[in-house]
């Protein structure tokens, strides 16, 4: 029998506090200020709290899998393991397309973030060229990789508290209720999508854990430690740009015309207190690109483990599952993701691609917690360095949430459900006509589950 293929371990808890938030954090420079014309502040703020309940809730309960089965697969081996092969690929497919299409949408920010400076700079060979940049420096290494990404994290994670630190005097309580619930009690569920923008992608922290140096304390650590410090910036960020003139400021750049919108709330919050031409102006969005930056570089490094584990037990093509020898990392796999996005790039569909990315992160939520209740009851000896506490009520919390969140999507978003479905059916169809026959039962199942019970 071939020794497995094995990734190298060289992360601690400060690396995976800086991916986790890293991998997020984009996601508090632009996008979720789009929830508020459907919600408003009332609606977006609803949806907010019940995502922020639903991913803490589902933090602690993914941090007991991850330190269990520390698998650069994540979801999609916890759900093998623990609800069989055919949920297992599913809960692996929706994983790969909340990973693959959610840099192209912040792939495309970055580009428009290039505009801010070159006004003629055109958006999409930017992005193309962020995508080979970022795949090499991912390819080069995962601990080269990650002290970057720890490094701009925490200057993105600066720059947002100078921003509430700059904002927070010109709060006004008012600017809160103006035109609160333009779209009435529908407008939470439209909201949901873009208050999930907040924390998407925190789960590929368990995506590097096969790479930590002690999964059981470090996983632990840096996925306690990177909920809270989204939680916190999450909160100041909303109530800090929607403070200053209400919500209509932070989406129209003309407030005379509500057909044009703006994804960047920020650099239009911080124009009611500076102008656009002071210097701090430039420089904090010039600092502001870093967030972008440490999110489309964190979750290419995630999604790269994600399509590595499906080469390594050969649901994918085995060349996905090498590990280039001289780095000891994913090539195949981080080149093949780079492809995927390009091509999605093309489309030019940046808030489509974001709702079909959420859609994949919700149903790989739901078949996690799934995947929870299923090892507690078919696997309770097995060694858990870390258990979820108040279970079954944390995993029972998130699986909720998730549930009614992705139900109210679909009914909301008929077209992109569709499109989702597609894709899911597409690769199962895939799955099992050409693979499921010969793949073997058990895919790498972590040791302590070989041999407990």
């Amino acid at each position: 029998m071939s020794e497995p293929i094995k990734l190298k371990k060289t992360l601690g808890p400060l690396m995976l506090w800086g991916l986790g938030v890293g991998y997020v954090i984009s996601g508090m420079y632009f996008g979720w200020n789009l929830g508020l014309p459907a919600g408003g502040t009332y609606g977006l703020a609803i949806a907010g709290l019940l995502i922020t309940i639903m991913y803490v809730t589902f933090v602690f309960s993914y941090t007991e899998l991850a330190t269990t089965i520390p698998r650069a697969g994540g979801a999609f081996d916890y759900a093998t393991i623990g609800l069989g092969r055919d949920v297992g690929f599913l809960g692996g497919m929706a994983q790969l397309i909340e990973f693959l299409f959610a840099p192209p949408a912040i792939a495309f920010a970055i580009g428009a973030y290039f505009q801010n400076f070159f006004p003629e700079a055109p958006v999409l060979p930017i992005a193309i060229v962020a995508y080979f940049a970022f795949t090499i420096l991912n390819i080069a290494g995962v601990k080269t990789a990650a002290t970057f990404e720890l490094i701009i994290t925490i200057l993105a994670v600066a720059e947002l508290l100078i921003f509430a630190g700059m904002t927070l005097p010109h709060f006004k309580m008012e600017n809160l209720t103006v035109n609160p619930a333009p779209a009435g009690n529908i407008g939470i569920i439209a909201a949901i999508p873009f208050a999930i923008w907040f924390f998407l992608a925190i789960e590929g922290v368990a995506n590097v854990a096969e790479e930590a140096k002690n999964p059981s304390r470090d996983v632990l650590i840096g996925f306690g430690s990177a909920i809270g410090t989204l939680v916190i910036l999450a909160f100041l960020t909303f109530i800090s740009a929607v403070g200053v003139g209400g919500w209509e400021a932070i989406v129209y750049p003309n407030p005379a015309d509500t057909a044009t919108v703006s994804d960047s709330p920020l650099p239009l919050a911080l124009k009611h207190i500076t102008g656009d031409d002071a210097l701090l102006f430039h420089m904090l969005i010039t600092i502001g690109l870093f967030g972008l930056i440490a999110s489309f570089h964190g979750i290419i490094l995630a999604a790269g483990r994600a399509t590595f584990e499906f080469g390594r037990v050969k649901y994918f093509p085995g060349a996905l599952g090498k590990v280039q020898k001289k780095f000891q990392t994913p090539a195949n796999a981080l080149i093949f993701n780079m492809f995927v996005g390009i091509a999605a790039l093309f489309t030019g569909k940046t808030g489509d691609i974001i709702t079909i990315s959420v859609f994949g992160a919700l149903l790989l939520y739901i078949i996690s917690m799934l995947s929870l209740f299923a090892l507690r009851k078919k696997h309770p000896k097995i060694p858990r360095p870390f258990k979820v506490p108040m279970y079954p009520v944390f995993p029972a919390i998130a699986l909720i949430i998730a549930t009614v969140s992705f139900v109210a999507l679909c009914f909301y978003y008929p077209i992109h459900a569709l499109i989702f479905g597609a894709l899911m059916g597409a690769g199962y169809a895939y799955f099992f006509f050409f693979v499921r026959a010969r793949a073997e039962h058990h895919v790498h199942l972590h040791e302590s589950l070989q041999t407990a019970d």
